[in-house]
């Protein structure tokens, strides 16, 4: 655990890289068991269990042309300065790979001084590229963006939601399902992490027959549950909601899933809504789900799967469920962000 990447130290992606294994996983916990305590809680919190180094498959590249020189990497800590990528021990071997490609691409379609991002995912059959840019893509662009994507093993890159390229399109495989993906397509960001969590998520609501996904995405846990359950799946983005029915209607053995576009963070399930329930699964973004939390204390649902990015965020919300008089049953710190400051949980709740 304790092999140092050449960038360690000015990189702002990982911060915990020289810690010996024992004290590195114990660091991790203590995320977990920090934020709780600040709101008085306590709960069986799990030892980390982590996902292999060299296994994320989506991060941002943040890319900038200086003359005829090109960095691509991350933020340095700290700083807007970007600190250019030479290796990383967490990207998966063929998004580490596509870097220096990408330098050569960017070198050729970026102005000097010109800067962007680029969302990058490994797919079953390749990477999925969303570059952020501030610039009229021209005939002349997309070609170049095309003969390179044919080299570099890129399936299709897309500026926002259009699309420029699209040599196929990019899939994933999510229980039985095939999840043709979206540009901008919320997935976990390890396949290994997204495994554990689907497990942890399965076993709270084990026996449950109608389970509502809040926060849905493209079906992460909507579609491993749906062989024993029928779920109805809340997202705010209705291509990722139409994703997921694609998937749904291509798989075999599923149990009915519908799927409703809502913003939760304005319209949450109100405490009727949610009566229909036997299990709730809810994976919010970083802000935390509070006001739909609020909802979910005051319904009658008996059990409750949440899986959060964001320690600070999860403790207040559990704080809100524990005093309508709700159980924080076990708390499983899941270490996808492998090195970084951050920590993935899976927790369960129920009824008292």
């Amino acid at each position: 655990m304790n092999a140092l990447c050449a960038h360690f130290g000015t990189c702002g992606g990982c911060a915990f890289q020289d810690l010996g294994d024992a004290e590195y996983r114990a660091r991790k916990r203590a995320l977990v068991v920090d934020a709780l305590e600040r709101h008085h809680l306590r709960a069986e919190v799990a030892d980390t269990v982590e996902v292999p180094a060299a296994s994320r498959r989506r991060c941002v590249f943040k890319i900038k042309k200086t003359g005829s020189a090109v960095a691509i990497g991350f933020h340095a800590r700290a700083s807007h300065d970007i600190v250019d990528m030479r290796e990383c021990r967490v990207l998966t071997k063929p998004l580490a790979a596509l870097v220096p490609r990408l330098r050569d691409i960017m070198g050729e379609v970026l102005s000097d001084g010109e800067a962007c991002e680029a969302h990058a995912t490994q797919a079953a059959n390749g990477i999925d590229l969303m570059l952020r840019w501030r610039r009229r893509v021209t005939t002349a662009t997309t070609g170049a963006l095309a003969r390179w994507a044919g080299r570099n093993g890129v399936v299709r890159i897309t500026a926002g939601q259009e699309i420029l390229v699209e040599l196929e399109k990019p899939f994933v495989k999510i229980a039985s399902a095939r999840l043709q993906l979206p540009p901008g397509a919320f997935l976990q960001p390890t396949q290994a992490g997204e495994a554990l969590l689907q497990a942890h998520v399965a076993k709270a609501v084990a026996g449950a027959r109608q389970v509502a996904d809040l926060f849905a995405g493209c079906g992460t846990f909507a579609l491993s549950l749906a062989a024993k359950a029928k779920v109805h799946a809340v997202e705010s983005e209705q291509t990722q909601l139409d994703a997921l029915a694609q998937a749904v209607r291509g798989a075999r053995g599923l149990k009915p899933v519908t799927t409703e576009r809502r913003d939760l963070f304005k319209h949450p399930l109100s405490a009727a809504e949610l009566g229909r329930f036997e299990a709730i699964v809810l994976d919010p973004p970083r802000a935390g789900a509070s006001t739909q939390i609020a909802e979910i204390a005051a319904s009658k649902v008996a059990r409750v799967a949440y899986v959060s990015c964001n320690a600070q965020s999860f403790a207040r919300d559990a704080a809100t469920l524990v005093a309508a008089g709700w159980i924080l049953r076990r708390v499983v710190p899941v270490d996808q962000f492998l090195w970084s400051e951050h920590i993935e949980i899976a927790a369960d709740f129920v009824r008292n």
